[in-house]
């Protein structure tokens, strides 16, 4: 018999970060909340590709943060450009950086709930939203598999696949051109080998991260018999846990249904340039999974508030994949949307002109300014992948052969070869056009 559930100030859907951050704010509040997630363990069912932000943890949590259940805290970071050869990599190194450390999902999540547990926050595991409950054109409550819930304000931190935003007409449902597939194998590798083999002080909790791009063209697109190299958009990483290492790629969804590949693949190909070939030499697989991570960015966000209801973290496509940046968007978002839910409750008005406070705080926020910031990373490089993901991570290994190769050729000569060459291979409407891409960015970005 179904169950009715009342006198609730607010319900969050979803125990990720975005959820337990806006269940904190609103029971700071001095409101009631509950959270329903609907794995039996939060973030069992979360993927992502290892790293959280300390500076967005300790902003919801400031005297139990350093106390979450960190693996490796990031000391370097390598960017590495892939080619058919080798690599042209730049390494930043900081020994004293402890603001980003990677974390295994299913532990940090069950931490974070706990947390929230302990300041009174209910949270509901095994709990399946099916639909959201409405009356005189407002969210109420929602319903699960087995009961009704219902509560003025209701939060949803259900990911990026969000069936009730959609539901309620907040979000449309995303295009592959809108969506990246996120793989992932997470391998095994001895404490002592992997400490040394990423030059990592020994019994120490430093840590390493790469992003790789390139190396990935070859892929066939069409009839066998027509095959012609493409080059997918995507771009690798690679993060160092206590004893494991996770090597994964991000990579257009729209490609993969275009050229017909296979993710794990591409995954494959990556693994099998000797550069990371050497990183994870004698790792075993323990685990693979996927997740889909969205891409609209700031010129395609959707709606974030309705009367009665908000949408936070991944859910409403806060994201800034040039910068691996998730988790904090999720965490700050959840918080402002908590804080908004707490004004509307004591207001004691739902409607969509208040939960707007929600998207003012927002604009104001790193999350809108970094977006806006980034707006046309993305689909940039995208348009230009061939140019950004092949060939000038193939002229970067060139030049540095030649630079590194000593043949008793004049180096003028060399060098003004290599500059014939780049005008030889390459048109310069084609140059041109790279380089006003990359103006139009750098110019997004500082100005």
């Amino acid at each position: 018999m179904e169950e009715i559930r009342k006198n609730i100030d607010a319900i969050v859907v979803g125990a990720g970060p975005a959820g337990i951050s806006a269940a904190l704010a609103i029971r700071r509040g001095g409101k009631s909340v509950v959270v329903l997630e609907r794995a039996s363990n939060a973030g069992t069912k979360n993927m992502f590709g290892g790293a959280v932000y300390l500076n967005s943890i300790k902003s919801i949590l400031p005297n139990s943060y350093l106390n979450a259940p960190y693996e490796r805290f990031m000391a370097h970071h390598t960017y590495s450009f892939l080619n058919d050869k080798g690599s042209v990599s730049v390494k930043s190194s900081d020994y004293n950086d402890r603001t980003t450390a990677t974390v295994m999902r299913p532990k940090f999540d069950a931490w974070l709930c706990e947390e929230a547990k302990k300041e009174g926050v209910f949270i509901a595991p095994k709990t399946l939203v099916k639909k959201l409950i409405y009356k005189n054109g407002a969210v109420v409550g929602v319903k699960t598999e087995l009961e009704k819930y219902y509560a003025p304000i209701v939060i949803l931190a259900d990911g990026v696949n969000s069936l009730l935003a959609r539901e309620i007409g907040l979000k449309c449902e995303y295009f592959p051109k809108d969506v990246v597939l996120s793989v992932k194998e997470t391998l095994k590798l001895d404490k002592n080998i992997l400490e040394e083999r990423f030059h990592l002080e020994k019994g120490s909790d430093e840590g390493a991260m790469y992003e790789f791009f390139g190396g990935l063209s070859g892929f066939c697109k069409g009839d066998v018999k027509k095959k012609h190299a493409v080059t997918p958009f995507a771009i690798g990483f690679l993060y160092t846990f206590k004893d494991t290492v996770s090597i994964g790629l991000g990579v257009s969804l729209e490609d993969l249904c275009e050229y017909k590949t296979k993710p794990y693949e591409i995954l494959e190909k990556l693994k099998s340039h000797p550069d990371v070939k050497n990183l994870i030499d004698g790792a075993v697989e323990s685990e693979y999974s996927a997740h889909l991570i969205p891409e609209g960015g700031y010129n395609n966000l959707p709606k974030l508030y309705a009367n009665g209801v908000m949408v936070v973290g991944d859910a409403a496509g806060l994201i800034n994949s040039a910068h691996f940046e998730g988790t904090n968007f999720a965490i700050e978002s959840g918080k402002l949307a908590g804080e908004t839910a707490v004004i509307a409750l004591n207001l004691g008005n739902y409607r969509h002109n208040i939960l707007k406070i929600y998207e003012d705080k927002l604009k104001k926020s790193f999350i809108f300014k970094d977006m806006k910031s980034y707006r046309n990373v993305v689909e940039t490089i995208y348009r230009r992948k061939k140019s950004m993901l092949k060939y000038y991570p193939d002229k970067m290994g060139e030049f540095f052969e030649l630079i590194n190769k000593v043949d008793n050729v004049p180096k003028k000569q060399k060098f003004r070869g290599f500059i014939r060459k780049i005008f030889t291979e390459r048109s310069i409407v084609e140059l041109f056009r790279d380089f006003k891409a990359a103006v139009k960015l750098f110019i997004d970005i500082m100005c």
